[in-house]
């Protein structure tokens, strides 16, 4: 009698079975060592500002923001998320409904008539705070541009919090205007999400040509943290092969940690709280608390 049955390709790439050799991660490279990571450091605080950046939209910057600040809110460390999108989707994702808000940061960057630390809320996260937005903030693009040094104006708006949280993450509009540009000049590093895709790919080269206009000209301390896989599928050899072209590329500035696909993440929108909370043991909230590792073993000290 003929086997019909039909294999089911596994989730997950097994390693080789092997008791010599490094163990390789998705990327290719061997997976670090990482310590546990050190609590936050004490005394007077100054916030490290890490700007979630890619001008494509649906490359999971929102998505690695809420659970990555979620993440490194378990260290111990006090965490504020800046939604800088005008469609609120970091709110949402948090359980704030933006249609209701009636001041955001919207107000902040137009007017000196509001107190930040009347418009930030906590979440249902221990040390994990969110600057809300909303449809509002797409007015700002163009009300900024008439203003005196309107890059600076988030940086003016953090300085004020800086000194009470440990890290700071902005949520960056998927474009490359002046709002994005506001982010890069408030943030020491910058962290780019990039799906799996051939052409979140294209767009690499025209996000660093910003960036780099952008430390010539208004911020010289601006850093690349690193560069993220998401919505990673190793049953496709295309998530393959751009995970791979990616590390040939861009080297050690690639995360070890990839991001997989899961129907978890919509969930946790839904849910409005990060796969941390939501999902606590699931692979989605274990690579996030790796990328936390990764990230604090970047940037000694925050």
């Amino acid at each position: 009698m003929t086997d019909t049955r039909i294999e089911t390709p596994a989730l997950f790439e097994a390693e080789p079975d092997t008791d010599t050799g490094p163990i390789l991660g998705p990327t290719g490279r061997p997976l670090p060592d990482l310590p546990e990571p050190p609590p936050p450091p004490q005394g007077s605080r100054r916030a490290l500002i890490i700007a979630m950046c890619n001008q494509k939209g649906g490359v999971g910057k929102t998505t690695t923001t809420i659970n990555l600040g979620a993440a490194l809110a378990e260290t111990g460390r006090r965490v504020l998320l800046v939604d800088f999108d005008p469609q609120g989707s970091l709110s949402v994702g948090l359980g704030i409904n933006p249609h209701t808000l009636e001041t955001s940061i919207y107000n902040l960057l137009l007017t000196r008539d509001h107190d930040v630390h009347d418009i930030i809320t906590e979440s249902v996260v221990e040390g994990l705070d969110i600057l809300p937005a909303n449809i509002d903030l797409s007015a700002a693009e163009v009300q900024l541009v008439s203003e005196v040094a309107r890059e600076q104006t988030l940086k003016r708006v953090l300085a004020q919090v800086r000194g009470e949280y440990d890290i700071i993450l902005i949520d960056c509009a998927p474009s490359l205007g002046l709002l994005t540009v506001n982010a890069l000049t408030a943030a020491d590093r910058v962290l780019m999400p990039l799906e799996c895709e051939f052409f979140a790919l294209r767009g690499l080269a025209l996000l660093n040509d910003t960036i780099g206009k952008v430390q010539d000209r208004l911020n010289p301390e601006l850093g690349i943290l690193g560069i993220l896989g998401t919505m990673y599928d190793a049953r496709t050899v295309h998530s393959r092969e751009v995970l791979d072209r990616v590390v040939q590329a861009f080297g050690e500035k690639v995360f070890h940690t990839v991001i997989r696909r899961t129907i978890k993440f919509p969930e946790t929108t839904v849910a409005g709280e990060p796969i941390t909370t939501y999902a606590t043991t699931s692979p989605g909230a274990t690579a996030y608390r790796m990328l936390a590792r990764e990230v604090l073993d970047r940037c000694p000290g925050a």
